[in-house]
């Protein structure tokens, strides 16, 4: 996840990045604004994955997000952050639409010294001091905590506790990326600490896995997941955002190992609607259409989930087979009471 073109992240994310770097696509804070643009309380978060964050915010579609997740930023070695100048107009731009805005740390493919700085409260200590300068210097809303596989370990519980104790009296937001897999590892004192958890229902098959050809995020998979952070966990389904990919993967002869939306939307414009297509050779590619984007929502809006977030922003179509425009149709219409 180090490059615009990459698509997944969450299981099996490391052997994926060998893959994709050979196909090569691979409240109250400030300036929070209380509900969507359908003032039904839904908020949609966006994340931005690349490295150009000077021109990033030119291609935001902003009147049609809540909220916007930065990824990544990580630390140094030292457990300093140097982060791009233009991250403080990109914020402010953010504000200026009533969009809260976060920064990510950690990711698929976090650099190797992150699981060093977790592992002593020393080090954790200057990984901290350094989310607190970040979040000072450039008037972020919040931080959101997306470590993953390895990274979810003993270490794990004292980090997130600190980050808490530490950005939360500064009237900061502490959030998570989470999948459904692996968050037994995760006690329940632990997931309170967040203010929200970005459940990332998607990836349960991949390029990783030739031998699991299919959906990767099947509609049954987000209410599973839902499901088991609400109910079984215990979580307030106004804290938990449901997951919604902007991408898919192929399978068999023909079938490009990952696509964004952008690009299956260019290619099969008349598959928009659904969730496969079948290539020149037999193989498929497995995607989120927009029927399903606006299941999933409508899903998120009748069981009071706080929001919808999309990995990621920058791999939607454009016009009428915009995924995020999906989304917005479907928290505009009409709701039952």
């Amino acid at each position: 996840m180090e490059r615009e073109g990459l698509v997944g992240r969450g299981i099996g994310y490391s052997l994926w990045l060998v893959l994709a770097l050979v196909v090569g696509t691979a409240c109250g804070k400030g300036g929070e604004k209380e509900e969507n643009p359908a003032g039904h309380g839904l908020r949609v978060l966006g994340y931005v994955f690349t490295s150009d964050w000077q021109s990033v915010s030119a291609r935001i579609p902003w009147q049609s997000i809540t909220d916007l997740n930065v990824a990544f930023i990580n630390p140094a070695a030292s457990g300093a952050f140097e982060v791009d100048p233009a991250m403080t107009a990109l914020v402010e731009k953010a504000h200026d639409h009533g969009v809260r805005v976060f920064f990510s740390i950690g990711g698929g493919n976090p650099p190797p010294h992150l699981e060093t700085l977790l592992a002593t409260a020393q080090d954790r200590d200057k990984l901290v001091s350094g989310i607190v300068e970040v979040l000072d210097r450039f008037g972020f809303d919040g931080v959101d905590i997306d470590l993953e596989n390895a990274l979810i370990n003993e270490h794990y519980a004292p980090f997130v506790a600190a980050v808490a104790k530490a950005v939360k009296p500064l009237d900061k937001l502490v959030t998570a990326a989470l999948a459904s897999w692996n968050a037994n590892l995760i006690t329940d004192a632990t997931l309170a600490h967040y203010d929200f958890i970005n459940v990332m229902s998607y990836d349960a098959t991949g390029p990783w896995n030739p031998d699991r050809p299919g959906p990767h995020s099947p509609y049954s998979m987000a209410v599973d997941d839902f499901g088991y952070f609400h109910r079984t966990r215990g979580i307030p389904a106004a804290r938990l955002f449901v997951g919604l990919p902007f991408y898919g993967y192929g399978f068999g002869e023909g079938a490009p190992q990952s696509l964004s939306f952008r690009d299956i939307a260019a290619r099969w414009p008349d598959w928009v609607q659904d969730d496969e297509v079948t290539v020149t050779g037999g193989g498929k590619v497995y995607y989120n259409g927009l029927a399903t984007i606006g299941r999933k929502t409508q899903y998120a809006l009748d069981n009071g989930a706080g929001g919808v977030m999309i990995w990621q922003l920058l791999q939607d179509a454009g016009d009428a087979h915009s995924l995020l425009r999906a989304i917005n149709e479907t928290i505009n219409q009409p709701q039952k009471d």
